[in-house]
């Protein structure tokens, strides 16, 4: 066990490693936040931060010896550096997951040999996408291999048109084309392991996206509760199967008729997890921190149906490319039942997360209604305060 009072390592700035060090720093510990960039949201609230690039060996190697376990918040991390941290102390997950859920292709072909029910995909090695296509059938997605989040990367085939733009976006680039799925929603289960493998799921959550970004999550999921309580085991499963000391989540459709695919894998916290910071009995990052420390998992229960919004740049009004006003954050702040919670981030851009804000309290039909019109009327120049 890795008690309070030590230090926690994480590689990465970014919001999620914001909410971890502010979880683990509750609980005792200090943490040491390793980010190319800085200073980041997760510097900022962190005891240390160095700024140096991910595959700087000496620097890594200075970083981990000043930590009792490193940790990760997002995933397009070299595995092959963090190799050499391992032999100095304990990365959780290990970097033999971080190699598999950071590669399309590699997840995919790990989730196939293990028998896990995955989307139908063909791998296009130079980028030559024809050949998977033609064997797949339109329509189906095809998307890069590394370092694809938030829907870039990836694009959608529909026709023949679609396919000769795509083959020009993606010349020379390893490619996974994926079988398009009709699906019913898109749900996904985080799920927290020790190394002795004590497992616990969240309850899943129903996701809304919008131009492929997650919009807004809905908990519990409004699917069957034979459906919940198979994603719950299936993400159970592959964090066994994986050896996952820490969280990952897993992303799924239902499929229209039945049935569930695992459409992706995050070895870290998850945006699609932030309700769990105001209606859960214990956070995504309070179980990080216990998972990878070794401490008891603490429950998963849900305190009330909750609703969590995603606050992007685009929330700003803007003009010529600028800025022009913020959004009107009295209107969450002023609802009882929301809680606003902000990133630190300093500028705002289109498609950035900035935020996030909850709404619980009522049932879930209630919260949801209240939640997106909080949104619209939260948008910069969505009309005066009243009041």
């Amino acid at each position: 066990m890795i008690g309070p009072g030590k230090a926690i390592g994480v590689l990465g700035g970014g919001q999620l490693g914001r909410m971890f060090a502010q979880a683990a720093q509750s609980m005792g510990y200090r943490v040491h936040v390793y980010e190319q960039s800085g200073p980041s949201p997760a510097g900022a609230v962190a005891d240390r931060e160095t700024v140096a690039p991910f595959d700087d060996a000496a620097a890594l190697e200075a970083f981990a010896r000043t930590v009792d376990v490193v940790t990760y918040e997002f995933e397009n991390i070299p595995a092959e550096p963090l190799e050499a941290v391992a032999r100095i102390v304990p990365v959780r997950p290990s970097p033999a997951v971080l190699s598999i859920c950071q590669n399309r292709w590699r997840e995919k072909a790990w989730l196939k040999a293990n028998g896990f029910p995955h989307v139908a995909y063909e791998e296009a090695l130079d980028g030559d996408i024809a050949p998977a296509v033609e064997r797949l059938g339109l329509p189906c997605v095809v998307k890069t291999a590394d370092f694809g989040y938030d829907g870039k990367g990836q694009m959608r085939i529909s026709g023949r048109d679609d396919l000769a733009r795509a083959a020009a976006i993606f010349r020379a680039r390893r490619c996974v084309v994926e079988r398009w799925v009709d699906f019913e929603k898109e749900i996904s289960v985080i799920c927290a392991r020790t190394g002795e493998g004590e497992t616990r799921a969240f309850p899943a959550a129903e996701n809304l996206h919008e131009s492929h970004i997650l919009d807004v999550s809905i908990v519990p999921a409004r699917v069957p509760r034979e459906v919940e309580q198979a994603a719950a085991a299936l993400a159970a499963a592959i964090a066994g199967r994986l050896g996952v000391v820490g969280l990952v989540t897993v992303e799924m459709f239902l499929c229209r008729g039945g049935g569930l695919v695992v459409n992706e894998l995050a070895p870290r916290p998850h945006n699609s997890g932030h309700w769990t910071l105001d209606a859960c009995e214990t956070s995504q990052f309070e179980q990080q921190v216990r998972a990878v420390c070794g401490l008891p998992l603490g429950p998963c229960g849900l305190r009330s149906p909750a609703v969590m919004v995603n606050i992007l740049g685009d929330a700003w009004a803007w003009a010529g490319g600028a800025v022009a006003g913020e959004p009107d954050w009295s209107r969450v702040l002023r609802e009882p039942a929301a809680r606003l919670h902000l990133y630190g981030k300093p500028e705002p851009r289109p498609g950035r997360k900035m935020g996030h804000f909850t709404v619980q309290g009522g049932d879930l039909d209630w919260s949801l209604g209240l939640a997106l019109e909080l949104k619209s009327r939260m948008r910069a120049g969505a009309g005066p305060t009243s009041g």
